[in-house]
């Protein structure tokens, strides 16, 4: 390699390294809210018996981001439980149990 083809390439290289970034600054923070993610998990999941009257014997509505708020807890235990989960018709996706757990992790905001 000439001295030439030499310079040329670490120059190459200097320029494509600075180019490439990792920060991710540009990248927006994605917050799951209550009005845009929670709402239609509890619509779709929660709210056949935790509805507003509750049927089946559901010792409470789920039907408002307050109530959902206020039984977070109740509601991440009873998702993840393998012997009384929640709804009965068995455990929800992982994907939607992550969804409510880190709801409740970025501070339960309502939208």
């Amino acid at each position: 390699m000439t001295f030439k083809n030499l310079i040329f390439a670490g120059f190459t290289s200097l320029i494509l390294f600075n180019c490439s970034s990792n920060d991710d600054s540009d990248i927006p923070d994605l917050k799951i809210t209550y009005d845009s993610n929670i709402k239609s998990i509890m619509s779709n999941n929660c709210t056949n018996c935790h509805g507003s009257p509750t049927t089946s014997g559901a010792p409470m509505s789920l039907t408002t981001y307050n109530q959902v708020k206020s039984n977070i807890n109740n509601i991440i235990n009873r998702i993840n439980s393998a012997s009384s989960p929640m709804p009965q018709s068995g455990l929800m996706p992982i994907t939607t149990r992550n969804i409510i757990q880190q709801w409740k992790d970025d501070g339960l905001l309502e939208n």
